[in-house]
C-alpha cells in the first residue's frame, strides 16, 4: 500500500513545490528546443539551411520533413529518462521528508 504525503506539512508541500518548478523547466527547455527544430529549422531558417545538404535533399527541406519528426521523437524519450529520473530523486525527498 502506498502511502499518500501530508501536503500539509511545509517539508513535503517544499519537496512538491521543488518538483513541479523542475518539472516545468525541463517542458520549457524542450519545448523550446521542439519550437526551434519545428519551426525554425523547418520554416524560418529554411532558405539559409537549403545551402547545405543531407542525404541528397537540402537541409531545410529535410528538417521540414523529417528532421523535425525525428526531433520530436527524439525529445520525447528525452522527457520520459528526465522525468523518471526527477521521479526517483522526488520520492527520495518525500520519504526525507516524512521522516
Amino acid at each position: 500500500m502506498t502511502h499518500t504525503p501530508d501536503e500539509r506539512d511545509p517539508k513535503v508541500a517544499e519537496a512538491i513545490d521543488r518538483y513541479w518548478k523542475k518539472n516545468l523547466f525541463i517542458m520549457a527547455v524542450l519545448l523550446t528546443i521542439w519550437a526551434a527544430a519545428g519551426l525554425g529549422a523547418g520554416v524560418l531558417f529554411a532558405d539559409t539551411l537549403n545551402a547545405f545538404y543531407l542525404g541528397g535533399y537540402p537541409l531545410g527541406f529535410w528538417f521540414a520533413q523529417q528532421g523535425s519528426i525525428f526531433t520530436f521523437v527524439v525529445l520525447i524519450f528525452i522527457y520520459a529518462v528526465l522525468l523518471n529520473r526527477l521521479d526517483k530523486q522526488h520520492h527520495a525527498d518525500l520519504e526525507e521528508a516524512q521522516s
